[in-house]
Parts: C-alpha cells; structure tokens; sequence
C-alpha cells in the first residue's frame, strides 16, 4: 500500500499538483457597496432594540474603497428621553463588528446620524405638569 499525503493545505495546496493555481494567484472577492449597506442596517437594527411605533428602521449608506475599508454612515430615529450618546455608540461598535467580522473589511469610520427622536408616550391619565 502507498503512503498518501494530504489532500490540501492552505498555503501550499499547488506545490507538486499539476494545474492547481496558487491560493493568493486566484483573484479577489469584492463585496458590493450595497451588500454591506445593508450588513450595517442590520447591525444597527440589532443595536437601537425596539423602536417606537411610528419610526422608520435604520438603514446605512457605505462607501467600500479598493483597499478593503469601508466608511459607513448610519441614519437611526431613537425614543427620547433615554441615553443619546449612549445608544449611538452601540450602533457604532455593533456595526464595526458585524461589517468587520461577516466581510474582512477594515471599518475606520462609522458615522451615526439621528434623523428624528419620538418623545415617550405620555401617561393619558397623568398628562404633562408644569
């Protein structure tokens, strides 16, 4: 019986194999601008939790430069009063690990805009006092 060696390595899966190109010969994979837009809406969905009633969901627009960064602006309505600063962040670093861990892509950049705030419902039999 002879001896069989490995199937595939990672990096040197064409030494000796006639007709295999080289892992790092074979191209590139380029994710779309869009794709990741919408990676990011997502993440920022995930990070904002339960919205009210009447507010549109996050969406994100990106900007994917050729050496595999991606600048990101997200665009979030929040319930008011609550932690502004706070959930920001969230959506910030949610997005960094969700853009950065599902496509490769370096995400120096993730900029939050807070297109509107929904005042809590007030308590009808309460009301406001001054």
């Amino acid at each position: 019986m002879t001896p069989v060696g490995p199937v595939s390595t990672a990096e040197g899966e064409a030494d000796g194999a006639p007709g295999l190109v080289p892992p790092r010969e074979r191209g590139a994979t380029r994710i779309a601008d869009r794709v990741v837009a919408k990676i990011a809406s997502q993440a920022a969905r995930e990070a904002v939790g339960p919205l009210p009633r009447d507010a549109e969901p996050p969406y994100a627009t990106v900007v994917v430069h050729h050496d595999d960064t991606a600048r990101v602006s997200v665009h979030v309505e929040l319930g008011y009063p609550g932690d502004i600063g706070g959930r920001c962040g969230r959506v910030r670093r949610r997005v960094i690990e969700q853009v950065s861990g599902l496509t490769g892509m370096q995400v120096p950049e993730v900029a939050v805009q807070v297109e509107r705030l929904h005042p809590a419902a007030l308590d009808e039999t309460h009301g406001r006092t001054r």
